[in-house]
């Protein structure tokens, strides 16, 4: 039994549901924890994640799992097809490299928690803290643009199989539109993310065909 912790908005979520889709898998729970309302620091889900993030995941009796990329990597060694790294080092390690520019360099700074410090604690307004969230996506954006010249690159950021760069590249994308940031003069990314729309288990767990999400 599967167990998700998820919100439609949260970016980290639409990374690992990808991954299960990608895997075959379906969450035989999926429970809501509402970021827009608060939830994340009642103390029911401080219990599961004490970071009061999402996303969180349960695999049968196992203890909770946390962290997007943590899980993802559960995900692929436990269920290994299709696989999400490449099997040669330098190729996991520039895998990872794209996939952490987005988990560890950008999203950490857009995140609820440092948009309510923001606002709360340093009294920044509504625009100030939108045009921050856009500008740490377009640094990130120009860095995965520049990795993305690379030979390495092929159909997707890395050869011609789906790995978890391109999954941490569609929530970028995703998280871009979010907040007002345009992708299109990152040709390379804009190129490898429709490829990636196309795909049933990317276009499925998009945050904005989840349920709560807002009519588009």
């Amino acid at each position: 039994m599967i167990r998700l912790f998820s919100f439609w908005r949260s970016l980290a979520t639409y990374r690992v549901r990808v991954a299960l889709n990608l895997k075959g898998l379906t969450p035989d729970d999926e429970i809501e924890v509402n970021l827009m309302k608060g939830a994340q620091r009642a103390a029911a889900y401080r219990a599961v994640n004490p970071m009061m993030a999402l996303p969180a995941l349960i695999d049968g009796e196992a203890p909770v799992l946390f962290e997007s990329l943590a899980i993802i990597e559960y995900l692929d060694e436990t269920r290994p097809d299709p696989p999400l790294l490449p099997k040669d080092a330098r190729g996991r390690a520039r895998v990872r490299g794209l996939a952490q520019i987005v988990a560890c360099d950008c999203h950490p700074l857009i995140v609820p928690r440092v948009r309510e410090y923001l606002e709360h604690e340093l009294k920044i307004d509504e625009p100030a803290r939108m045009e921050w969230c856009r500008h740490w996506h377009v640094q990130a954006l120009a860095a995965l643009e520049l990795h993305l010249g690379s030979q390495e690159t092929g159909r997707f950021c890395h050869g011609d199989q789906v790995t978890i760069a391109d999954i941490c590249l569609a929530s970028q994308a995703a998280g871009a539109r979010l907040f007002g940031a345009d992708i299109a003069p990152f040709v390379n990314v804009a190129r490898i993310v429709e490829t990636c729309h196309r795909i049933d288990a990317f276009a499925r767990a998009h945050p904005l065909r989840q349920p709560g999400a807002p009519a588009t």
